[in-house]
């Protein structure tokens, strides 16, 4: 017996001696250590071992299988020596060489949407507004006509603090912070750029995401204005050729509420990867505010009226710019933000 295990032993180490790479060592390792390895048939021949002589025959066993994991782990310690070695002789620095002059920075993706659309908004009348990330209960949902048992709260899957706060998960708190702010006289037109944060994580969405929520009130603001704004919008983004589509949908702060669309850019309706085949590509949501939030953030609601929307920054950077995967956003790529600095 402790021949037949020294000759698997020898040969594990013959056999490992010989590989040069880590997938192919993680693979014969498998072939002695796994379930069908020639220690595993060892351990399945202990039930014909005399009970006298199983103790001794089972410390065999184990010496081999640690003599075997041993080897495979030595050599697999030498494989990644022999190849960081050789990496870092590939990246040695010859630091006899003439220095970089200084490198410049360009405007980033996600900044140029903003910029883009602030100079849109502000030509239209709007003023920015700000306010905080981390937000208060009361502005994230109740002022803004989700109660505490509204489903529309599981749509927004929200980052929750001690104490009750939370990140907020849409800039619309700043339109109610507006809306309660005495010192503001009506009628105004707001945007609210901004960072906002939700559970989510894949190839379009993000933890963390940029919005730019608008808000108009008047007397007599209505939808024929809101969908002449966004198509206004979609004009500049896009180009003159842009369409606008508009259909109903479903948010609690705005009645009606729509959602729109843009017509896609690469195909012009036609249909092609880009808008899957429908001509269109859904860009955002909007509405005329729900008299139930004019009640909730003390304006009058017989008197006014008005509509908002939501931009999607990071989105709309995607389809500005052809960018595939949202995260790229987020990971210090020089090389990929490079590429807009003359966009």
């Amino acid at each position: 017996m402790d021949n037949e295990l020294k000759q698997v032993v020898e040969q594990a180490q013959a056999e490992a001696a010989g590989v040069s790479d880590i997938p192919t060592l993680q693979a014969l390792r498998a072939k002695y250590l796994g379930k069908k390895g020639p220690l595993a048939a060892f351990f399945a021949r202990m039930k014909d071992v005399p009970a006298d002589q199983r103790r001794a025959f089972g410390q065999s066993v184990n010496e081999a299988r640690s003599q075997v994991e041993a080897i495979f782990q030595s050599a697999h310690e030498a494989l990644e020596a022999k190849a960081l070695a050789a990496k870092l002789e590939r990246e040695r620095v010859d630091i006899t060489l003439p220095g970089h002059g200084p490198v410049t920075g360009t405007v980033h993706p996600y900044t140029k949407v903003v910029n883009l659309l602030t100079d849109f908004f502000v030509g239209q009348g709007y003023v920015v507004k700000d306010g905080p990330e981390v937000e208060s209960d009361y502005f994230n949902f109740e002022c803004l006509n989700i109660p505490a048992d509204h489903p529309a709260r599981d749509m927004q899957d929200s980052f929750f603090l001690e104490g009750g706060n939370l990140l907020r998960s849409h800039t619309s708190p700043v339109q109610a912070r507006t809306m309660q702010d005495h010192t503001i006289e009506l009628p105004f037109k707001i945007i609210c750029p901004g960072k906002v944060y939700r559970r989510d994580n894949d190839a379009t969405h993000s933890h963390q995401f940029g919005q730019i929520e608008g808000l108009c009130i008047g007397e007599d603001a209505s939808l024929a204005n809101l969908e002449r704004t966004l198509t206004d919008m979609f004009k500049y983004l896009f180009g003159d050729k842009a369409e606008a589509r508009f259909r109903p949908s479903f948010f609690p702060f705005t009645e009606p509420s729509i959602e729109c669309d843009v017509s896609c850019f690469e195909c012009h309706g036609k249909g092609c990867g880009l808008c899957k085949g429908s001509g269109w590509i859904e860009v955002l949501g909007a509405g005329m505010v729900n008299p139930d939030v004019f009640r909730l953030n003390g304006i009058d609601a017989e008197k006014y009226q008005g509509f908002a929307f939501g931009i999607g920054i990071d989105r709309m950077a995607m389809l500005l710019y052809g960018i595939d995967d949202i995260h790229r956003f987020y990971q210090d790529d020089l090389p990929f933000l490079k590429q807009f600095g003359k966009r």
